[in-house]
C-alpha cells in the first residue's frame, strides 16, 4: 500500500544563519535612528546608496546596544564615511 511518491532520497537540512540571530529592537533604543533612515529612503524616491549616513548611524546604534554583533564599519561597506570623510557626489 505504499503509493507515495519519492521524488529523491535528499533531505532538507536547516542550518542557522551566517552572523546568528538579529534581536528586534523591542525597546525601542535605536527607533529615532530607524525613523530618520526610513524618513530619507522616502524623501529620496527609496535610492539606499543617498541615505548610507543615517544607515551607518542605525547600525552603530544597533552595536552598541548588543542588537547585533560588533562588526568593523569598513567591513560592512562604511569605510569611506569614517572619521568625517564622506562621499561627495
Amino acid at each position: 500500500m505504499s503509493t507515495a511518491m519519492n521524488f529523491g532520497t535528499k533531505s532538507f537540512q536547516p542550518r542557522p544563519p551566517d552572523k546568528g540571530s538579529f534581536p528586534l529592537d523591542h525597546f525601542g533604543e535605536c527607533k529615532s535612528f530607524k525613523d530618520k533612515f526610513m524618513k530619507c529612503l522616502r524623501d529620496n524616491n527609496f535610492e539606499n546608496a543617498l541615505c548610507r549616513i543615517q544607515s551607518k548611524e542605525y547600525l552603530e546604534c544597533r552595536m552598541n546596544r548588543q542588537l547585533m554583533a560588533q562588526e568593523p564599519l569598513e567591513k560592512l561597506g562604511f569605510g569611506d564615511l569614517i572619521d568625517g570623510k564622506s562621499e561627495k557626489k
